[in-house]
């Protein structure tokens, strides 16, 4: 219950309360909580301060609202670690998930002039790019865009990577492992081609993550950018001093 000598705002009390049932599993996944009107004769506080505290945690995406049905307890996004410390697949096979890779593209390209200043290379030289679809089940979680110098990976193109890791064949056919990255993140509203391929609505929200991959003799062997359903995903980085 709330405590109405504590220093700490009763909306904030509330706010840990209605985290704590979520996370603890008291309120089971895809089941409703209380309404709003019981939550406010429960705790005594108007329901203008309830629904400000739950329109606070469907923001968080630990509840979602049903239009005429009420607010309902969101599935767990999933905590990964960027992919250059270990590829997404092997991450999540190791929490347990089923994991499925749909490869969409696999060609050979000309570098444009971004991808070139990315790979350190020039303009229209050969690069191998691969696209591909990231699967929990049968839902769709991330795109993974993947830029390698043909130079570098010349045979890459015969690899099967719908049954394995990009990362893994290119550390056992080419020898190149990651010993230095350089990363962005950001979010964005996801594109047309991007909706499609995750079965979403253009303009969801989606996490980007840029990689430059080199190994430990400074050279540059991958470009990746890859995007993560941001209702799905929540990337977790861990730094020692």
């Amino acid at each position: 219950m709330l405590d109405r000598n504590n220093p700490k705002p009763l909306y904030a009390q509330l706010e840990d309360i209605l985290r704590a049932s979520i996370v603890n599993g008291e309120w089971e996944v895809n089941h409703a909580i209380p309404s709003e009107n019981e939550l406010s004769k429960t705790y005594g506080l108007s329901r203008m301060t309830v629904r400000s505290v739950i329109t606070l945690l469907v923001k968080e995406g630990l509840l979602y609202r049903v239009q005429g049905k009420g607010t309902f307890v969101s599935q767990p996004k999933i905590a990964t670690r960027s992919p250059a410390y270990m590829g997404v697949r092997e991450q999540l096979e190791q929490m347990g998930y089923e994991i499925r890779t749909k490869l969409v593209k696999k060609e050979i390209i000309p570098a444009t002039v971004h991808v070139a200043a990315m790979l350190g290379i020039q303009p229209g030289e050969n690069v191998i790019y691969i696209e591909r679809v990231r699967f929990t089940g049968e839902e769709a979680i991330s795109v993974h865009r993947s830029y390698l110098p043909c130079a570098l990976c010349p045979s890459l193109g015969e690899a099967d990577l719908e049954k394995e890791q990009l990362c893994s064949v290119i550390e056992q056919q080419f020898g190149f492992k990651s010993a230095a990255v350089s990363e962005s993140l950001e979010s964005v509203p996801a594109k047309v081609e991007e909706a499609e391929l995750l079965g979403i609505e253009r303009g969801y929200p989606l996490l980007y993550l840029e990689d430059v991959n080199k190994d430990a003799d400074g050279r540059i062997f991958e470009y990746a950018k890859v995007l993560f359903r941001g209702d799905k995903v929540k990337l977790h980085f861990e730094y020692e001093a």
